[in-house]
């Protein structure tokens, strides 16, 4: 088996290898190993695909004449079977920020490694891509509707099926087709890497290296992008994912001119759908091949679901794709699977009456509705007319009456418990609302009194002032 890479390396380097170890591929059927000799050292890789090894043979040469960072390809076999490269040495990037994440989230060196990379993207997707030959793309020359139905069928049979998740399929392939068509409103005459996450970034000598494009087509510009932010394990901050967004569509202008609103209008799209393609990969590998690995990174899949919902909305009518989120967003079970700790934010809304009842559209529809109207009322005394609950008066006058102290302890010990229990199954959202007459005092008081005792427990908690703009001026 080995003898085709133990050609090449005397080919290249005038004498036998003096070792062959294997190098771990958990996601690929190519067999990879690391063949050493008088301390040179090269990557084999042996793989029945000619046209996959195709792909990447011809991408790696050409974008090496472009001046992108790729392993140089020492030699290949007559068969096109066999193949050997550069060795970049063993630190990915996501190795790197595991290594040296922090519980506040990355440190410096790690964002300045993600600013590089995304710094090389639109380089590699615009610039180097202009030259690429259609003819190496593998297994079709551009991400079509075809290529995305296959992806979302994948989504289908080997996590919705294999995970047990419902779905009524005649409604889920009609919106498939809609979500595809959707997507390919958006220019995608550019090189789409396909894989660009951190596990496919090398990191040598403080300067990253990129593999595994043997993929790429042509296509959008988001998805690339979207695949590096919503990398499941690595679990990039929310924060940094939009400002590595900002920094993408800085560096991309400098290559062509991108349309900021327009690429956002198609972003979330884009990432969901790589996430679901992700999601048949743990599927298969995970449920059907039984590897353990894989399952570890659905937590943070559906997690990433659920914040994209949360902060988007999506200019296509997809309802039973919707609602196959949302039942993923609902499931414990799956959230439960391996180590992942996921960290819960409670959101708090403050609310009259009068203009109705809070929405919750994070997904899984769990919460509390509290009506303060039961609460002695601020608001029917003439000094706390122009005042709110955020003000010092309200606040000493609410805090005095016992009525309060007493129903703010047993609302909250509910929430407490919702809380714990939340956590533990691996829930980012509970939302809790506070409701009187006209959203101003009671319910204010009650919101910022309920963030305030969850911090103080260390549990994240961001309030929402629903009626802030009609209260009165002070």
């Amino acid at each position: 088996m080995h003898d085709a890479l133990r050609t090449l390396f005397r080919a290249r380097f005038g004498r036998d290898p003096e070792s062959v170890e294997p190098v771990r591929a958990e996601g690929s059927n190519r067999r990879i190993y690391r063949l050493a000799a008088d301390g040179r050292t090269a990557v084999g890789v042996l793989n029945d695909d000619v046209r996959e090894n195709r792909a990447f043979i011809d991408f790696s040469r050409h974008f090496l004449k472009e001046g992108i960072p790729v392993p140089e390809i020492f030699g290949e076999d007559a068969s096109g079977t066999a193949y050997l490269e550069e060795d970049l040495g063993d630190t990915t990037l996501f190795q790197f920020l595991s290594r040296r994440r922090q519980p506040q989230g990355f440190p410096e060196d790690v964002v300045a490694a993600y600013r590089g990379v995304v710094s090389w993207l639109p380089r590699i997707q615009i610039a180097a891509g202009r030259g690429i030959d259609e003819r190496w793309c593998y297994p079709r020359r551009s991400f079509d509707k075809q290529s995305m139905l296959w992806d979302l069928n994948y989504f289908k049979y080997y996590f919705l099926t294999l995970g047990r998740v419902v779905f009524h399929e005649e409604r889920l392939e009609q919106d498939f087709s809609a979500f595809a068509d959707y997507l390919l409103a958006a220019p995608r005459d550019y090189f789409l890497f396909r894989d660009f996450q951190s596990r496919n970034v090398m990191l040598k000598d403080g300067r990253p290296y990129f593999i595994d494009y043997q993929g790429g087509r042509r296509g959008a510009l988001q998805y690339d992008l979207a695949s590096l932010l919503y990398d499941a394990k690595a679990d990039v901050p929310f924060e940094l994912r939009d400002e590595l967004l900002e920094h993408y569509l800085r560096e991309a202008a400098r290559y062509a001119p991108v349309d900021p609103a327009q690429f956002k209008k198609y972003f979330p799209g884009f990432a969901l759908i790589r996430i679901m393609q992700a999601m048949g990969a743990y599927g298969l590998r995970g449920f059907h091949e039984k590897k353990p690995l894989f399952l570890q990174s659905i937590p943070y899949a559906i997690r990433n679901i659920e914040r994209i919902l949360l902060t988007s909305n999506l200019p296509v009518e997809v309802p039973e794709l919707l609602a196959v989120f949302k039942r993923l967003i609902g499931a414990a079970e799956l959230r439960r699977f391996g180590s992942a700790k996921l960290s819960l934010e409670v959101q708090i809304q403050s609310f009259s009456y009068k203009n109705g009842m809070p929405r919750d559209d994070r997904g899984h529809g769990g919460g509390y509705v509290f009506d303060c109207r039961c609460l002695p009322n601020p608001g029917r005394l003439a000094r706390f007319k122009n005042l709110t609950g955020l003000d010092s008066e309200v606040i000493a006058y609410l805090s005095a009456q016992d009525d309060v102290e007493r129903w703010t302890r047993s609302a909250f010990a509910l929430i407490d418990q919702a809380a714990a229990e939340y956590g533990r199954r691996n829930f980012t959202h509970l939302q809790v609302a506070f409701g009187c007459t006209g959203g101003q005092h009671r319910s204010v008081f009650c919101a910022e009194r309920l963030a305030k005792h969850l911090r103080d427990q260390g549990v994240r908690a961001a309030v929402e002032h629903r009626e802030r703009g009609a209260w009165p001026a002070k």
